[in-house]
């Protein structure tokens, strides 16, 4: 999950939106029969998206749920048109091919598509529900259907005297963070359109997520043992006893938890950013290279790991069409960082193992793991860590960030439900740099995690302040901090 300017993540627990008219939008009746109907589809899903019903299964079987959904918030002026809104709902759904689609298993591994064949038998229809209270909402949310249903998001709004909110809750399977920022670009676009009275503007074409999943499976079918790709996984897989990484913290018992915690801060200011990014700048990487160097730095002052290993999540659009388009296009990345004896040797590992590895994310682990058997497969509790670094500057997110939705008090929220690992989110912005990491809702979770994100952003405004230059001490137990 990405977190944009000026919106906070937070939990849907913890929303306590202000009062108003509750307008749902459902399916058709028809639309859901058709659904139903719908024929098995050659298309595969993708791999991300088979790991998450696989992990959905598995966790439901255990009598347990999982973090699943994307929501969102997004504030209108007025009052809203129900009939425009519902016009741009259905639009927005028969625009992009990934709703069109819903999965089952039809035994214990293989997944099945079922797709509708016109895009214009999806029909949401809106339907008054009056004034719900804080619990009765969030309810609502949080029982937004299944990965294995075919209508698996849910579209609202809460009315009040002079504004609106609308509300978009979408299960990852259709839908990546990255994409959070242009649904509404793309709604309130449209909305705005038919609410000056103009005719409905043709949006930028959108590409095909199912031809995204054909190519993907294509690629991946063509790798063997011998191919670079798996060979650099599988040595990846092997440095960390023949599995991905582990959290370097305690974390308790995972195995029963139904709830998950979040938990954000500031790790830099604006100057401390500016000051961050230049000394990254000097030692001769990138911003993403520093934030890697300080969690390498930082879990060698927490663990006295000499070795820095960690997955991250990297996004794998490669069209403009594709970035305007719904899906889970994203991949992984291993990072290999060894422990120098200053931030700038550090940095420069950093994002050397960075920018040499890019190439993976289109190598999914699974399929690493389909031709090497004897490597484990990571736990679908307590899993591999992640840690995401997003640069809100860059297109096109820039663009996203400096339109109206910074301005239009948009949210970001977490469904609260149990992560399967811990994910953390390092976001840079013109103002700040911030943090927030989900992790598993116990005590020991949440004393490990609030240590992890301190030692961050201690390291981080260590450098930003000109103090990142460190040795090692010859005991090898702490870095040794020297200011310049």
């Amino acid at each position: 999950m990405v977190v944009l300017g000026n919106m906070g993540l937070e939990s849907v627990s913890d929303w306590v939106p202000d009062p108003g008219c509750v307008w749902l939008w459902h399916s058709s009746p028809a639309t859901v029969e058709k659904a139903h109907q719908a024929p098995v589809s050659a298309v595969p899903p993708s791999y991300i998206q088979a790991r998450h019903l696989r992990g959905f299964r598995e966790q439901i079987a255990c009598g347990l749920d999982m973090s699943r959904l994307l929501v969102a918030a997004l504030d209108f002026p007025g009052q809203c048109d129900i009939r425009a809104m519902t016009y741009v709902i259905n639009s927005h759904l028969r625009r992009h091919d990934t709703y069109r689609s819903w999965f089952e298993f039809t035994d214990t591994q293989h997944i099945v598509r079922r797709t509708i064949g016109d895009p214009a038998d999806i029909e949401l229809i809106p339907v008054e529900h009056g004034e719900m209270t804080s619990k009765q909402w969030q309810d609502y949310i949080l029982t937004t259907p299944s990965p294995l249903e075919w209508d698996c998001f849910r579209f609202a709004i809460i009315q009040r005297d002079d504004q609106f909110t609308l509300c978009i809750s979408i299960d990852h399977l259709h839908f990546d963070a990255t994409f959070i920022g242009t649904i509404f670009l793309e709604i309130r676009s449209m909305y705005d359109v038919l609410m000056d009275g103009g005719v409905p503007i043709p949006l930028q074409q959108v590409a095909s997520y199912e031809e995204y999943c054909l190519r993907e499976r294509a690629y991946t079918s063509a790798l063997t043992l011998e191919s670079p790709g798996i060979r650099e996984w599988i040595e990846f897989f092997e440095s960390n006893d023949g599995s991905l990484p582990s959290f370097p913290l305690p974390l308790g018992d995972t195995s029963l938890l139904a709830a998950g915690g979040v938990s954000s801060l500031r790790l830099m200011d604006a100057r401390q950013t500016a000051g961050f990014e230049a000394a990254c700048t000097d030692a001769g990487a990138r911003f993403s290279g520093g934030v890697f160097a300080c969690a390498a730095l930082a879990e060698y002052e927490l663990t006295g790991a000499r070795t820095y290993y960690a997955v991250t999540p990297a996004g794998t659009r490669s069209t403009a069409a594709e970035f305007v388009t719904s899906g889970w296009f994203i991949g992984h990345i291993p990072l290999t960082v060894p422990v120098g004896s200053s931030f700038s040797e550090t940095a420069r590992a950093a994002q050397g193992s960075f920018d040499s590895s890019t190439h993976l994310a289109k190598v999914p682990f699974e399929r690493v793991l389909e031709l090497a058997p004897w490597l484990t497969k990571p736990p679908s509790r307590g899993g591999f860590p992640m840690l995401s670094f997003l640069d809100a500057g860059v297109p096109p997110l820039s663009a996203v960030i400096a339109s109206q939705l910074g301005r239009a008090n948009t949210r970001v929220f977490t469904d609260g439900k149990i992560a399967a690992r811990v994910c953390m989110w390092v976001n840079k912005f013109h103002d700040e740099t911030t943090m927030t990491a989900s992790f598993p809702d116990n005590p020991i979770a949440h004393d490990s995690v609030a240590r992890y994100l301190e030692a961050m952003k201690s390291m981080c405004i260590r450098v930003a302040e000109g103090r990142g230059e460190m040795a090692h001490s010859r005991n090898g137990a702490q870095l040794q901090r020297q200011s310049f």
